[in-house]
């Protein structure tokens, strides 16, 4: 999910990680509300050298997504989240570091309620796919699926896997071996162009089903193998997309029919009712 939000009108990109469920920030859009300067860019180059030589943990852990630039393409960007932008932002001499904070917390408030309240944050979700028109049953598999991938993520960082780049391809992984495509191959086969995309909002309840069940089976795998790093975590992540992979055939077998399915959301007949009704 990417967003642009303002700060005096200013503009400032953020995206939804959905395997952290976290918002990150453009450190560059915050630096140049902050500094007003016209070359943010090279603040921000200029001041993470000078945090680096300082042996500031805070430059080891910016991570990069990749965002919509104002020529309209995607490029890696710099991003902090909202605990590293507030640590960020007493390294920026700026009389509006502290109206920044208050607009920051502003925004991040109903995560922070969410955090707090976790059965908030499910309630929340669920209204929000309901106002999309998708049906209860879906929703109920779509935030569990939401739960299993939780529980993987946090078993990947305890198990010494960075996030963002070896998530990315860990997942890749389970994928292949479950259905065999790549998210993005998978997002191909669904006619799912635009980077906002989810492909899992996307999904059949089969679909989900067995995403689930390749995600539950590597964390499994993962724990009871005690894989360490990237090398050996790759390694549950192909079993355990695999053990999801050949019940998916036997059950293409049994049934005749295949699981992965070119419709996606805007074809279910469930969202499409749905909307009616809305509307």
């Amino acid at each position: 999910m990417n967003e642009i939000i303002l700060f005096e009108q200013k503009q400032v990109r953020r995206e939804w990680d959905e395997s952290n469920q976290k918002w990150y920030f453009s450190i560059v859009d915050v630096v140049e509300v902050l500094t007003e300067s016209n070359r943010p860019r090279k603040y921000w180059n200029d001041l993470k050298s000078k945090l680096k030589n300082e042996g500031s943990e805070l430059s080891e852990k910016i991570g990069q997504l990749k965002m919509k630039s104002a020529d309209g393409k995607f490029y890696d960007t710099d991003v902090a989240d909202t605990e590293q932008l507030f640590r960020l932002i007493q390294s920026i001499p700026s009389p509006k570091a502290e109206p920044f904070k208050r607009w920051l917390a502003k925004v991040g408030y109903e995560r922070l309620e969410e955090i707090e309240n976790p059965e908030l944050a499910t309630k929340r979700m669920r209204e929000i796919y309901k106002q999309k028109g998708y049906s209860d049953e879906w929703i109920e598999k779509r935030a569990r699926g939401i739960a299993v991938r939780d529980e993987l993520t946090e078993e990947w960082k305890k198990r010494g896997v960075k996030e963002h780049l070896e998530y990315a391809i860990l997942t890749s992984e389970i994928s292949k071996a479950t259905f065999g495509m790549t998210p993005s191959e998978y997002k191909h086969f669904k006619a799912l162009d635009k980077p906002k995309d989810n492909l899992r909002d996307h999904m059949t309840d089969l679909e989900l089903i067995f995403t689930m069940l390749g995600e539950a089976s590597t964390t499994e795998i993962a724990k009871k193998k005690d894989a360490k790093g990237m090398p050996e975590n790759k390694k549950a992540a192909i079993e355990g997309g695999t053990v999801a992979g050949n019940a998916r055939k036997e059950l293409e077998e049994k049934s005749g029919t295949k699981v992965s399915t070119k419709t996606n959301y805007n074809e279910l007949p469930e969202a499409q009712i749905r909307k009616k009704k809305i509307q």
